[in-house]
């Protein structure tokens, strides 16, 4: 600010200054959950290739900001630089959607057909590329503009910057997945956000009567886009180059991902997220998901029915004369809502039974607070092919289910197998299934298949071994069926048939348990799907299933040791206590969102999928981070003395001590939860201790950066080129923690492990801090 410059004008600035800058993390955010979403239509949703989502979205923005970030730094108009790339932003955020949605196209996939490592690998890498490298070169040039504008320090801008992104990460996340999804299509959010930009950019470059133009003229196109009926079109028609050969009748976004309606041959579909659902009419699936587990019961009066109900199976399901009651758990209301419209033969009559009740709710979130008690419960979900699915297959629900199982009752899920041979990698799978279940029921009983059912009760004498005992019934009840019947069950349940099934898939002394916090039945199964594309990726999930947990980390404690061991032979110059400092803020971004990902799958193991608390954590995460970063600016200006390198090392080390604490606290924390019985208790743990944790694991990792990026550029001889450096190490750091847990860590060693490699690879740069801190610098040459 210049001494003639008029206070208001001063002020306007600040405040356009910020506005801007909070922008870029409100995009970013918004642009991530959007363009995930896409990809996980396009690809099988599980947790490697979410994963490898991430972690490609990540990379990119570490190489915009580390290499793209370079140009420009002697540019004497930042401000020019600002709108040229929140342009480029405006313009590749829906060209990034259109792209995601034309890449399945390009590899030939059919419509539910699941794809291998491989193409979803590089296809994350070529679509998400120009979006994401620029999102990264954009925070070094907001750097640089705020030097510009403010005239403050690079250590200042950079995490002034660092704030105002996480800020307006927090604000883009709550609006997205509680507003903006509910409201708006992907493209339509697209144009909104870009409008936005547009908007930015005139402001930073055109002249005033000039940008006002250009501004109106980009909310009026946004609105067009958004309001009119050719934004949902436009929609339509991109979205229905992932269906060829289908008729696309309908397709919705809810908070918990897309849904598509199509048609083909007289015969609808329901996919979600890519991944089908039902179709309808499909009578024999119908029919198999509750005739045979209602049969088992002699007068079953109480049913609760989990998911999979809208396709028919709770149609069937009501023609059991004796039932009572029915209690249907559906996660989502937007798929009752299609079917209401799409599938009435299958869900409007069933709907209309006045005994259903209908919750939409989480189905462990209902199991553990309902009172009732259900003579039969019937889990109708996917295999355990994602971390939310593996939940409904460990050990503990197990547990609650049998606390909710009235006295002879039965509980009873499907899992697809193979009629005639079972391969190793899926008889593991089932033993670890059937162990689980043991855990909480002395009576576990299967009937072979195609599909294999799984039936447990408390005590004995509840299940029918004799196939005459379900025919009787079947007759009984005049049930009307076509694929159920005096044949079909005499055939499933052959003797022979049973007790091989059975001997097969007994557990073995060396089979694990699946469990919340070590959910290994989802690592057998991502194993199952990577055996239906080469011996290559098979043989690879062999070999990290055989690595003993020891090696791993004493493998990862090698190479941190090694890299330590380098940085201290480096002279004892500045140099060095960059290298050191950015070594924390590596290992930082692997924490944090390690953490991140620790807290969201234990809230999630715990309470269910319960999408806003989700939403309001993630937000209260990166607010934490925000204020992290500006505790240690507020603690910079208000000290007299400026910190030395040698001084901001030490404390460094001290937050890789905690960071390295915070995961096993966090392991502590949800295994007490398991003892908690008091509604009244979880719902204080949930409201008050959950969020204010997430708070803190952000401000932890908000101040670290900040104190980091203060010792990195206390040398004031450090070009600026370093902040787009320091920023990719903090975004490679987080990369690596990504795939390492989402893919290995949590999957096959489970919470605890985890949280114990995440600490011995924090005190590693932890010891080195301290080593470089302690030691006298000599001036550089």
């Amino acid at each position: 600010m210049s001494a003639g410059q008029p206070l208001s004008a001063a002020i306007l600035t600040s405040l356009r200054l910020r506005a801007i800058l909070v922008l870029i993390g409100f995009t970013a955010t918004v642009a991530q959950i959007v363009l995930m979403r896409e990809l996980m239509v396009v690809f099988y949703g599980n947790e490697i290739s979410l994963g490898v989502m991430l972690a490609s979205w990540l990379l990119w923005t570490a190489i915009g900001s580390s290499l793209l970030g370079r140009f420009g730094a002697r540019t004497l108009k930042p401000a020019r630089l600002m709108a040229a790339l929140q342009t480029l932003l405006a313009l590749l955020f829906p060209a990034t959607i259109l792209a995601v949605r034309a890449s399945r196209s390009v590899v030939h996939a059919l419509p539910g057909e699941l794809l291998g490592p491989w193409p979803i690998f590089l296809t994350c890498l070529l679509t998400l590329s120009c979006f994401c490298a620029v999102s990264g070169w954009v925070f070094v040039a907001g750097s640089r503009f705020h030097v510009h504008e403010s005239g403050s320090s690079t250590s200042v801008a950079v995490n002034s910057v660092y704030l105002l992104e996480a800020a307006g990460s927090a604000l883009g996340g709550i609006l997205a997945s509680l507003i903006l999804l509910r409201s708006l299509n992907s493209l339509q959010i697209a144009f909104l956000v870009s409008a936005l930009n547009f908007m930015a950019a005139a402001t930073l470059s055109l002249r005033r009567r000039t940008h006002r133009i250009v501004a109106v003229s980009a909310l009026v196109v946004a609105w067009v886009l958004v309001g009119l009926p050719e934004g949902g079109r436009l929609e339509t028609a991109s979205l229905a180059r992932l269906w060829p050969g289908f008729r696309l009748l309908d397709t919705r976004n809810s908070v918990y991902g897309n849904l598509a309606v199509l048609e083909a041959g007289g015969v609808r579909s329901l996919f979600e997220n890519g991944l089908l659902m039902f179709n309808a009419p499909d009578p024999a699936t119908a029919e198999e998901s509750v005739h045979f587990a209602l049969l088992e019961h002699p007068v079953p009066r109480s049913l609760l029915l989990i998911g999979g109900g809208a396709g028919g199976s709770l149609l069937q399901a009501l023609q059991h004369p004796s039932l009572e009651r029915v209690d249907y758990v559906e996660l989502d209301p937007t798929v009752l809502e299609l079917a209401q419209q799409y599938f009435p033969e299958q869900w409007a009559a069933a709907r209309a039974d006045a005994r259903v009740h209908v919750h939409h709710a989480d189905g462990r979130l209902f199991l553990k607070t309902t009172d009732q008690a259900f003579d039969v419960i019937i889990v109708n979900l996917p295999a355990p092919q994602t971390a939310q699915l593996n939940r409904f297959y460990t050990s503990d629900f197990f547990r609650e289910a049998a606390e909710k199982l009235a006295d002879g009752g039965v509980f009873s899920f499907q899992l697809h197998a193979a009629e005639e041979y079972l391969s190793p990698d899926l008889s593991a799978f089932l033993r670890c299934v059937v162990k689980s279940l043991q855990e909480a029921f002395p009576v576990v009983r299967t009937i072979p298949g195609d599909t294999v059912h799984f039936f447990a009760a408390k005590r004995e004498g509840v299940l029918a071994a004799d196939p005459n005992e379900l025919l009787s019934r079947l007759r009984s009840r005049h049930l009307r069926t076509s694929y159920v019947r005096e044949y079909y069950i005499p055939f499933r349940m052959m003797p022979d048939r049973v007790a091989d099934l059975a001997q097969k898939i007994q557990p073995r002394p060396d089979t694990p348990v699946n469990r919340d916090l070590a959910p290994i039945a989802y690592y057998f199964d991502v194993a199952l799907w990577s055996t239906q594309f080469n011996r290559e990726y098979q043989s690879i999930f062999e070999s990290i299933a055989q690595m003993r947990f020891g090696r791993l980390v004493a493998l990862a404690a090698a190479l941190l040791l090694g890299l330590a061991a380098i940085f201290r032979c480096w002279p004892r110059t500045a140099a060095r206590v960059r290298a050191s400092a950015g070594f924390c803020i590596a290992l930082a971004g692997l924490t944090m969102i390690s953490l991140e990902v620790l807290l969201l799958l234990g809230f999630q193991a715990i309470y269910g999928y319960v999408y806003h608390e989700l939403a309001i954590l993630i937000a209260l995460f990166m607010t934490g981070m925000a204020l992290g970063s500006w505790w240690r600016l507020r603690s910079t200006a208000r000290s007299a003395r400026a910190l030395t390198p040698r001084a901001g090392l030490i404390r460094l080390a001290g937050l890789q001590v905690l960071a390295a604490v915070a995961p096993v606290l966090l392991y502590l924390f949800f295994s007490s939860l398991a003892g908690i019985r008091s509604s009244g208790m979880l719902m204080f743990v949930s409201q008050i201790v959950f969020p204010a944790m997430a708070l803190l694991a952000g401000v932890l990792g908000g101040y670290e950066f900040a104190l980091a990026t203060e010792v990195f550029f206390a040398d004031a001889q450090v070009p600026q080129a370093g902040i787009g450096m320091l920023y990719g190490i903090d975004l490679l750091g987080a990369c690596l923690g990504t795939l390492l847990l989402s893919a290995f860590l949590l999957p096959l060693f489970g919470f605890l492990k985890a949280a114990l490699f995440i600490a011995v690879v924090n005190l590693v740069p932890a010891l080195l801090a301290v080593g470089v801190g302690r030691s006298k610098l000599e001036p550089q040459v």
